[in-house]
């Protein structure tokens, strides 16, 4: 048999293509498994490499009583918190500054910025001489 000029059209097509199939990379969809493993191996290798990262404090860092008894006193008086101050930074003195916070058009934290507390009075003292 020999090739007739259909059977050497169709080879030379093919050994044309073909190195083109083994240059191109699958992509592969996203899958938020993969995702989510990928981002845990990275988070367990940077708490390995950096063990102070790896330790989680509490989000609330203890605050000195007669400052949370200012601090819930300013904020009562600016009508953000109702009762009487505890002297104590508990979830109610937390929402009351997060609201403060939002209200200003602030990022909410779960302590006092200084921009929360100049607004409350209670930021440096500046005297004129």
């Amino acid at each position: 048999m020999r090739p007739t000029l259909t059977h050497l059209t169709c080879t030379a097509a093919l050994l044309i293509t073909l190195p083109c199939f083994g240059l191109t990379r699958s992509r592969r969809a996203y899958s938020p498994s993969l995702h989510r493993a990928s981002f845990h191996t990275h988070a367990m290798s940077r708490a390995a490499l950096h063990p102070h990262a790896a330790v989680h404090h509490d989000p609330v860092p203890p605050m000195d009583p007669d400052r949370a008894t200012a601090i819930q006193s300013a904020l009562i008086k600016s009508g953000y918190m109702t009762g009487e101050p505890t002297g104590t930074w508990d979830a109610t003195s937390i929402a009351a500054m997060q609201k403060l916070q939002t209200d200003n058009g602030w990022d909410t934290k779960f302590v006092p910025d200084s921009r929360a507390l100049i607004k409350l009075g209670l930021g440096p003292q500046t005297t004129q001489p």
